[in-house]
């Protein structure tokens, strides 16, 4: 039996400031790191150990990754970096306050930008400086690929491919894997993993920094899943 952990990243800046990140390369907080901090200390005490890691190509996910292996001891352990695991891409939303456009366009609308399975934020222009083929760590990625906005509905299309190419196979082969990665690209995963219908994933929240933890059956179906705690085990409702 396998186990894939899935960890969102511990508060940035930009979720301290309430501001729309996608994939702005924000770091941690001093808060966030300390979350990615309890991260550790929880999967350590669980006797999680893994066989390796995969993280998208933003420094919160990386760093709360660091942090968490740090405080594993397992600092030794292979990183695999995906730009598939990245955050959802929130076109022109991207470094602009949730408030100030809940002004402008009525909490709904942004409320829909957000939450909603199939609805696209306003997209970037192509020579916007903040769009991704500006930046070198995305130079090898095909241009037609590189998002200049996106629904969750997108965001899943991006991810699940790495999911069946990258970390399925792993545990088809009995390793255990972390997966540090975003808010979206985890709900995207757990979407597909869970089952969750379009309609009821814009109800569904993945916790800062909280390990979610997938046991795989010997037909690599989920057995168990759960929140790991302070307090222990926390089960996941349907």
């Amino acid at each position: 039996m396998a186990y894939v952990v899935l960890l969102r990243h511990g508060e940035s800046h930009w979720n301290q400031d309430n501001r729309f990140t996608g994939w702005t390369d924000v770091d941690l907080s001093d808060n966030g790191r300390e979350q990615a901090r309890m991260a550790g200390r929880l999967l350590h005490g669980g006797g999680f150990t893994f066989d390796l890691t995969y993280t998208s190509y933003l420094k919160r996910a990386i760093r709360t990754l660091w942090i968490a292996l740090d405080h594993m001891d397992r600092m030794w352990l292979p990183v695999v970096k995906d730009w598939r695991l990245n955050e959802r891409h929130y076109g022109a939303l991207q470094g602009e306050g949730k408030r100030k456009f809940e002004e402008l366009y009525g909490s709904e609308q942004v409320h829909q930008w957000r939450r909603a399975f199939d609805v696209r934020p306003p997209r970037l222009e192509s020579d916007d400086p903040r769009h991704p083929r500006f930046e070198p760590k995305y130079h090898h990625v095909e241009g037609s690929l590189l998002p200049n906005t996106e629904s969750l509905a997108d965001t899943v299309n991006r991810v699940l491919p790495c999911w069946r190419e990258q970390i399925m196979p792993r545990l088809r082969a009995g390793e255990d894997v972390l997966v540090a990665a975003h808010g979206n690209s985890l709900r995207a995963l757990v979407k597909y993993l869970d089952g969750v219908s379009d309609e009821a994933v814009s109800n569904l929240n993945i916790p800062l920094a909280v390990p979610r933890v997938y046991e795989f059956g010997q037909g690599q179906e989920v057995r168990r899943r759960y929140y790991l705690r302070e307090g222990g085990e926390e089960a996941i409702e349907d």
